[in-house]
């Protein structure tokens, strides 16, 4: 019959399949396992020190210019690492969200949230910095400004209000036209 030797090359291949994978998976490797940034020492330690400005961007509005620039009476640090969140809070409860992408581009950055399915906006900051909207059509009420940073990157607000709604891009360019115009 023509199908035994499918069968018998489909069993030899899987045969030799097996070996590989259990050949690599034998495999041993000298040593002892430290998490990163520890030692033979000190197991588990991680030095801190050579991040010293890590959460940086975080401070790049204190909460009190967060929550006046979104229309609340004070804002709440909640998130610190790769962005920056904050609850503000008052007559009003957002959420504002900042991050800064060191090595970003508007465009790369308006590409991806269009590929997302927001809609964006080509706008002028304090009439000097061009920047973009974004908003979700799935959640109306949010909405993100996104412009050059200063130094290099992009910086991006969202602004998403939760009780007492305002308009989050006048929020979201309010936030922008501090950092940018170094009013912070």
């Amino acid at each position: 019959m023509v199908r035994r030797p499918v069968r018998r090359s489909t069993t030899g291949l899987l045969a030799v399949l097996v070996a590989v994978v259990l050949a690599i998976a034998g495999c041993t490797v000298d040593g002892t396992a430290h998490p990163v940034g520890g030692n033979a020492d000190e197991p588990g330690a991680v030095s801190t020190d050579q991040f010293d400005k890590l959460l940086l961007e975080c401070e790049i509005l204190t909460p009190a210019q967060v929550a006046k620039a979104v229309g609340g009476t004070f804002a709440t640090r909640n998130f610190n690492g790769a962005i920056c969140r904050w609850t503000v809070s008052g007559s009003i409860t957002t959420a504002v969200t900042f991050n800064w992408f060191e090595w970003g581009s508007m465009a790369v950055e308006q590409r991806t949230v269009k590929r997302m399915g927001y809609t964006t906006e080509t706008i002028k900051i304090k009439n000097v910095y061009t920047a973009f909207t974004a908003r979700d059509p799935k959640r109306p009420t949010m909405c993100g400004v996104t412009s050059n940073a200063p130094s290099r990157g992009v910086y991006t607000w969202w602004v998403e209000p939760r009780v007492g709604a305002g308009d989050p891009c006048t929020a979201a360019i309010n936030l922008m036209s501090l950092v940018l115009k170094g009013d912070a």
